[in-house]
């Protein structure tokens, strides 16, 4: 017998076809995961929720009426893993991905969700992480103030101001705050890149992202030029970027 713990599993998708599709590959593919229930609407899914306690729900995010997003608002808690099913919208996405949650893109990859089953968070972060992600929806703007970071042991909840810069090593992100603390981060340089890009950071070489607010001075180069950070980190600008850095230093 398997010690991997069952997952007890609910599906909220207001398409019948949608929810088939997912509950036949997670029965053919995810034997860990037990499909409690399913249900079609806002409405539903908080019954469902409240009782039957699922471990884990896969979520879409545009239900109709309504969203999966909605039924997050309503609950006084989370106490689930949650995986959430978009086919759009890019506002939701960045959310999404601040908060360092796990989502899938339609139509469904059976890879993707797999994978996507096998990291599903442990229930007693899951509150923690709904908590930032509600946070950054209620916000007026896509300019969140917190992200949450996954490391190696779980994740930590970071204010992005006080993040100074960020490194590539490969598939890891070495994330350096202003206060000289770094982190290891199980991510690449392109995912902070992109989520990071729109709150003053600048990738000014293809190993390094940088916060503009903690540049202190610029220094050309024949080829390129360097960025000298408030702690005095020289950074490299690329020859390529330079001209976008800065106009983007000076604005």
């Amino acid at each position: 017998m398997s010690d991997v713990p069952t997952l007890r599993t609910l599906l909220v998708d207001d398409e019948e076809d949608a929810r088939f599709m997912v509950r036949t590959y997670l029965e053919k593919f995810c034997p860990q995961v037990d499909v409690i229930g399913e249900a079609h609407s806002v409405e539903t899914a908080l019954r469902a929720i409240q009782q039957d306690e699922p471990d884990l729900v896969l979520m879409d995010v545009r239900l109709s009426p309504g969203s999966g997003f909605d039924v997050l608002e309503q609950l006084p808690e989370v106490n689930f893993a949650t995986i959430f099913i978009t086919a759009h919208d890019e506002y939701a996405m960045r959310a999404i991905r601040f908060s360092a949650l796990d989502y899938l893109l339609k139509p469904v990859d059976v890879e993707e969700l797999a994978a996507a089953i096998e990291k599903a968070r442990p229930r007693e972060e899951a509150d923690l992480r709904m908590d930032i992600f509600r946070e950054n929806l209620r916000h007026p703007s896509d300019h969140f103030d917190r992200i949450v970071l996954p490391t190696m042991e779980g994740f930590i909840v970071q204010e992005v101001k006080d993040i100074l810069r960020c490194e590539a090593d490969r598939n890891y992100t070495h994330v350096i705050l202003i206060n000289g603390k770094k982190m290891v981060i199980p991510r690449t340089l392109k995912t902070y890149d992109e989520l990071l890009s729109r709150l003053g950071f600048f990738r000014t070489h293809q190993s390094h992202l940088v916060n503009l607010k903690q540049v202190a001075e610029y220094k050309r180069r024949k080829k390129g030029g360097i960025a000298i950070l408030k702690d005095r980190t020289e950074i490299p600008v690329s020859d390529s970027r330079k001209d976008g850095f800065i106009e983007s230093f000076l604005s």
